[in-house]
């Protein structure tokens, strides 16, 4: 290392953490500033050494099932690029919808190239892909980043602002909302794979055509011109291609029944609905959204004995996030359950949390000093427009990546993979059917240390030990490259694309391949992504995921996030080659 580098990283990390902690300052969140550390120090750390391990000591533990009879086999492989475009942002509408910067850590994207805070169905759809099959699509995990201690450049930060300002358009105007229909075919024949993959287009543009008449025909008409000029029509339109597939596929094989339900679509209004599962929505916050706050406690602390200042701000930190997600279920659930839903569903069980994080910093507290007390006064919290609540501090903005695409706690040089590798696989139970348009799926969990480890998954490995996962950084062997493997879940509750915690409507088969009763396996994603991180890098620590602060760069954070926004046919497609038992490429 250059004699000067240490210098350098000073200096850069120490102006990253200035900033925070005025920007925190200037907001009243007391607790933010006080996580990211002194002016004078560095904001920024080196993942723990104790979480590195080599390769080899690592035992096989990556197997897959028995494949049954009648399993389906084969796989389709889509080709979304490297991110060569350089997309990136902290942010997760998978996750934390309508949340600017809420990961704290930057992402690297493929696919869609429009994903940001307030993406919603809409916005997703009229927007453009780096997939060479046309897959719109988000896919998106943590960066990489080596970390030498040197002022390490990286690609200018890009404004999402004009992504931001698109999705919100998107959101502000009704949208037509139509059953899928490609998830609720049977087998497809190849005889018919071409004539139902036309006809599922034409859904497509039929639903793409009645949208734009929605918006050219604003104001027209009395109070039924929708249902009247545009709903209806569209339904008859509906009824004789949805007829179309259901021949064509008779002509070899059962003719499936009852797909006219399918045929009526509906109004939903975007603006303020967030993601609400139920409507198949996506959709950024709209309208005027009250704001959940709470009583600062990082002002009403004692003197904070140096044993127990660590724990303190690891709690001072959980507590500013958990009023960040109570602000996003605010917003993703606006308008559901009765008079009580809020105080019932989010303020209460968010006191709970409060009430549990102030405890264990006033234990600390107390393990050394005299133990704090009437600190669970400060826990209840109310529902108002932010800095108008007696005293209460509302949340501060989170800040987004500086002008060299680093955050506070998530510095270096980003490592673009030099393999990404999208992969869907199939059912070692038996067949899969189409995932519908717009599903969220999380592979992981980005908060171990908050969560507990009931959702996260070992994802790290080495080219050529791909049959060794590991819940640490590895080591590899000269010759062999840093890789990730990320598995999604594949067992559909068969109706809802989201769920109020983005889980319990995708789940993991068991561990002999097979769904839970009422879910449906569908194709299963896979990630892969291959780093070509120098060997001396590797054995020095100093490569490193982007994490939540909370983290400390844990590799069992590691996440990846995904959004299905194929068309319906290309869908068809992957239910039709991976049930073939064939190995496509797109």
């Amino acid at each position: 290392m250059p004699g000067n580098a240490g210098k350098h990283r000073i200096s850069r990390r120490t102006k990253i953490a200035t900033g925070v902690t005025a920007l925190a300052l200037a907001a009243g969140g007391i607790a933010v500033a006080t996580t990211f550390g002194a002016s004078d120090q560095a904001s920024a750390d080196p993942a723990d050494p104790s979480l590195y391990i080599d390769i080899l000591k690592v035992k096989p533990n990556n197997f897959a099932p028995a494949n049954a009879r009648g399993a389906s086999t084969g796989t389709f492989t889509v080709d979304c690029g490297r991110n060569e475009n350089q997309h990136f942002n902290p942010d997760n509408f998978v996750a934390q919808p309508g949340v600017h910067n809420g990961a704290q850590h930057l992402h690297d994207y493929v696919g869609n190239l429009s994903s940001n805070a307030d993406s919603n169905n809409k916005s997703l759809e009229a927007a453009g892909t780096t997939c060479k099959n046309g897959d719109k699509s988000a896919y998106f995990w943590p960066v990489v980043r080596i970390d030498t201690g040197d002022d390490e450049k990286n690609p200018p930060a890009k404004s999402a602002d004009s992504d931001r300002d698109q999705a919100a358009q998107a959101a502000a105007s009704p949208v037509i909302t139509c059953p899928d229909v490609a998830s609720r075919l049977p087998d497809v024949p190849d005889s018919a794979m071409a004539e139902v993959n036309r006809n599922l287009d034409l859904l497509d543009t039929q639903i793409d055509e009645a949208n734009k008449r929605l918006v050219s025909t604003r104001g027209q008409g009395g109070p039924n011109f929708v249902q009247n000029a545009i709903l209806g029509p569209l339904e008859d339109k509906r009824i004789a291609t949805i007829d179309r597939i259901a021949i064509a596929i008779g002509r070899t094989a059962a003719k499936p029944q009852g797909l006219g339900v399918l045929a009526p679509c509906k109004l939903k209004e975007q603006a303020g609905t967030g993601g609400n599962p139920a409507s198949n929505g996506g959709g950024a916050p709209g309208g005027a959204v009250p704001q959940i706050t709470c009583p600062d406690v990082a002002s009403k602390l004692p003197a904070i004995p140096a044993s127990a200042k660590a724990e303190v701000d690891r709690n001072l930190q959980l507590l500013t996030t958990q009023i960040q997600e109570a602000n996003q279920r605010l917003v993703s659930t606006q308008g559901q359950g009765g008079p009580n839903f809020v105080q019932n569903a989010i303020l209460g069980p968010l006191k709970d949390k409060r009430v549990a994080t102030i405890d264990r910093m006033a234990i600390a507290i107390g393990r050394t000093a005299a133990k704090p007390q009437g600190l669970d006064a400060l826990a209840p919290c109310s529902l108002g427009q932010a800095n108008n609540n007696g005293g209460a501090t509302a949340t501060p903005p989170l800040p987004g990546p500086d002008a060299n695409n680093e955050l506070p706690d998530n510095d270096g040089v980003i490592q673009r993979p030099v393999k990404v590798g999208i992969t869907f696989r199939g059912s070692a139970a038996g067949k899969v059917v189409a995932m519908p348009k717009f599903l969220r799926a999380l592979s992981g969990d980005a908060k171990p240390s908050i969560n507990g480890t009931k959702n996260t998954r070992a994802a790290w490995t080495c080219t050529g030990f791909e049959n060794r996962l590991t819940d640490k950084y590895p080591i590899c062997p000269e010759g062999s490259k840093v890789e990730r493997i990320h598995d999604f879940p594949s067992c559909w509750d068969g109706q809802n694309t989201d769920s109020a915690n983005h889980r319990t409507h995708i789940v993991f088969p068991d561990g002999s391949g097979r769904c839970a009763a009422g879910f449906k396996a569908v194709p299963q994603l896979r990630t892969t992504l291959v780093y070509d991180i120098p060997h001396d890098i590797q054995v020095k620590k100093q490569y490193k995921v982007d994490s939540f602060p909370s983290e400390k760069h844990n590799p069992l954070s590691d996440h990846d996030d995904f959004a299905n926004v194929m068309s319906q046919s290309i869908m068809n497609q992957v239910v039709n080659c991976i049930n073939r038992n064939k190995n496509c490429n797109a």
